[in-house]
């Protein structure tokens, strides 16, 4: 039972746009708090958080329709840029596996660009493995500090706070670039034949 509530806690973390808990405090409250396995726990909450990631991106793509006409052809330019050069998909893997920004906001842009979430969704899976590995083999030297001090540090934290409100600004200006001035001044420079 425990193994499911760690999911479920975890996936309505991630599906939450901005202020969430990060997974990795999750995962250790778990380990200090309980007796499940810690490789499981790094499976549940990669995959949860993964999971909960990916319905946040899809739900933001819905949104889509609610915006005006300018901003949707602004953002479907956006795409067409961004799926243009294959190093561009290179970064946006590495963005979305080992970024130290809060996840929630690049996926919300990613949903909202439209762009293809399989792939953006299984860097972050792989990358997460990685991160939530270290953080629940550490977890036990933790046990001297209060965890629940650690989170409520995080949840207080001006860094923290800080750094959602960025994101939440840069979210909110990658809808303002133009776009398409961009994609038309890149296929301007492209060679013609």
């Amino acid at each position: 039972m425990n193994y499911l509530y760690l999911f479920l806690i975890i996936l309505g973390v991630n599906l939450l746009p901005a202020f969430g808990p990060p997974t990795w405090s999750l995962l250790v409250l778990f380990r200090l708090h309980s007796h499940i396995n810690p490789i499981a726990m790094v499976l549940i909450g990669a995959l949860a958080a993964s999971t909960g990631r990916y319905l946040l991106a899809r739900l933001s793509y819905a949104l889509r329709s609610r915006v005006s006409e300018r901003l949707a052809k602004n953002l479907e330019a956006a795409k067409e840029l961004l799926n243009k050069n294959t190093k561009n998909h290179v970064i946006g893997m590495g963005l979305f596996a080992l970024s130290p920004l809060p996840s929630a906001q690049l996926f919300e842009a990613a949903g909202l660009i439209g762009l293809r979430l399989r792939p953006i969704t299984l860097a972050f899976f792989a990358g997460r493995l990685v991160s939530y590995s270290f953080f629940v083999t550490g977890a036990s030297t933790l046990k001297s500090q209060g965890v629940g001090e650690i989170l409520t540090e995080n949840l207080k934290s001006p860094l923290g706070i800080s750094l959602e409100l960025v994101s939440i600004l840069l979210l909110y200006l990658v809808t303002r670039i133009n776009w398409i001035s961009l994609l038309s001044a890149r296929v301007k420079r492209l060679p013609t034949d």
